[in-house]
């Protein structure tokens, strides 16, 4: 499975579109662009490798890998990034602001099944994140089970 992100970056956030196959799946937030420091910046963009990961803070989650200086960047649920994050992605339903959307543990429970059906196939999950400005083209929704 390839999945794709495309950021567009702020002051106070970054927002992404999230799309697989070519077709949007969600939303993302982020921190903002800070040179890649740790705790404080979103990560560098770049093609990522996708794992499950447990934990006792998320339960069970998804984890970027092998991300350059960084280490434990993880896909979880969060509405907004600059008081829930350090660095990791939360997708949402809607972005409501820079760095800010809703809905993200409903949206997450349904990326994270996607994601792990593959898992569970052996087949390898990645993630190719990208600026939006680089990429002008339109997406087809995806409807989700909620």
């Amino acid at each position: 499975m390839e999945l794709s992100l495309d950021r567009t970056y702020y002051n106070n956030g970054t927002n992404g579109v999230l799309q697989n196959k070519g077709h949007l799946f969600c939303y993302t937030i982020e921190l903002p662009w800070r040179e890649n420091g740790v705790r404080v910046s979103c990560i560098p963009e770049g093609r990522y490798k996708l794992a499950k990961r447990y934990s006792e803070k998320f339960g069970w989650h998804i984890q970027l890998r092998h991300v350059i200086g960084r280490s434990c960047i993880l896909i979880h649920p969060a509405n907004n990034a600059l008081l829930e994050l350090e660095g990791c992605i939360a997708p949402v339903a809607q972005l409501t602001g820079q760095g800010k959307g809703n809905h993200s543990r409903v949206v997450f429970e349904a990326l994270k099944a996607t994601i792990y059906e593959s898992l569970e196939r052996r087949e390898p999950v990645f993630i190719t994140i990208g600026s939006a400005a680089d990429k002008k083209k339109e997406v087809e929704p995806f409807i989700y089970a909620a």
